[in-house]
């Protein structure tokens, strides 16, 4: 890191008004006693230094460590908020995104984990799917020999340059 000013000052800010919360014993200091606080101080630290320092590495991590502390938090917070293992690879799908944006790779990555957390989040929608593509590829299977053979003769009649 470049300039340590940005990320520094917001860890130490972060860190201050963590252990004031706790010392003051306020009605909300329970909602950030906990480890996802530090987690959430962590990440926004390294969102600020990327993009003051524009270094744009660092926004993945810390778009991860910031939805992830935001997650478990709300967990705790909202009784209907969805503790499944979906929203972890939603959370995540948006930091390949939003650093995709920046950085210019890992777009394709972040569809990947769009579509895993769709899958895990409705698994339970596409069940029949799920049957279908399993006995489709079972009956695909019964014939994967036919490949070896096909990959064989291919090799037997294509001239080698």
């Amino acid at each position: 890191m470049k300039k340590h000013a940005t990320f520094s000052g917001i860890i130490l800010v972060g860190l201050g008004v963590y252990f004031l919360v706790n010392q003051l014993h306020s009605s909300f200091s329970h909602l950030f006693q906990d480890w996802p606080a530090l987690l959430m101080i962590f990440g926004a630290a390294l969102i600020g230094q990327a993009y003051s320092a524009r270094e744009y590495q660092h926004l993945f991590p810390g778009i991860l460590l910031f939805g992830f502390g935001l997650h478990i938090l709300f967990v705790h917070w909202f009784k209907q908020w969805p503790n499944h293992i979906g929203v972890f690879f939603f959370i995540i799908a948006i930091a390949f995104f939003i650093s995709s944006l920046k950085v210019k790779n890992g777009l394709g990555q972040g569809f990947f984990f769009l579509a895993l957390a769709f899958i895990t989040l409705f698994s339970e929608q596409f069940q029949p799917l799920f049957y279908i593509v399993e006995t489709g590829i079972t009956s695909i299977w019964k014939f994967w020999p036919l490949g070896l053979i096909l990959v064989g003769i291919y090799i037997l009649l294509v001239k080698r340059k």
